[in-house]
């Protein structure tokens, strides 16, 4: 089976459709989504209309969406600028997406015995992983020999064997990894909608079970289109800035 791992798309449209685009060229089987449809970007609702279209779709909320939701979390810890973000996706989702965000499952979740989808940590969803300390302390938590998880905006794969965790960091447009049968995983597949690294580009990847292999690819997508609807929107400013640059 070929899964397509993406996540963090945060309401940006333009990087979403790339993504899709890129795979239905790719004959994927099953849809995993790490969370944070919503947050950042202009056009929540027709992030949401897409993601619930795709079958067939595993998923997990993200903080973001979480705290859209606000019954069910408050942005206290959000810093200024996603805080204004989260205000603008309430008042601007319609009741059924936001009804859809209320319902999307906490992570992690397992699949089957192969695979666990989470949002930052398997014990807490909004924990970042940034580091070998973090991974090790995640394995821990995991049933499952691999894990996706998204949350910090990075591509990065940790692997666990005989309690030694090591992480790679994965630059450039594309990258491919064989997953060996001793080892555990934690995978990252970097951000749809709002990468971090400094690579501008959209992320996602493709898992092959049969072929026991994880591919990771970066994809352009209309950049300054997403960046007008930020600020046609009254958006934080930064918030269409960052897309240029990557941060």
């Amino acid at each position: 089976m070929r899964y397509l791992i993406f996540t963090d798309i945060h309401g940006n449209l333009e990087a979403l459709l790339s993504v899709l685009k890129f795979a239905r060229r790719r004959k994927i089987d099953h849809y995993l989504f790490l969370g944070d449809m919503v947050g950042y970007g202009a056009d929540p609702n027709d992030v949401i209309q897409k993601l619930r279209m795709l079958k067939p779709i595993s998923m997990i909320r993200g903080n973001h969406d979480k705290a859209v939701c606000c019954d069910l979390d408050s942005v206290h810890t959000f810093n200024p600028i996603a805080a204004s973000a989260i205000h603008w996706t309430r008042e601007t989702v319609t009741k059924k997406n936001l009804s859809y965000l209320n319902n999307l499952k906490k992570g992690p979740v397992i699949l089957h015995d192969q695979i666990t989808i989470c949002h930052g940590a398997p014990f807490d969803e909004d924990y970042y992983i940034f580091g070998e300390f973090d991974a090790a302390e995640a394995f821990l938590h995991l049933e499952t020999p691999i894990t996706f998880f998204g949350h910090t905006h990075f591509p990065f794969i940790y692997s666990e064997s005989d309690h030694i965790v090591e992480g790679t960091f994965l630059t450039g447009n594309s990258n491919e990894m064989k997953i060996e049968s001793d080892k555990r995983y934690l995978i990252n597949p970097g951000s749809v909608g709002q990468p971090r690294d400094r690579n501008t580009r959209a992320a996602c990847a493709i898992y092959d079970d049969k072929a026991k292999k994880i591919s990771f690819f970066r994809l352009e997508y209309e950049v300054e289109e997403a960046q007008r609807k930020i600020l046609a929107a009254d958006l934080p400013p930064a918030l269409a800035e960052r897309l240029s640059i990557g941060i």
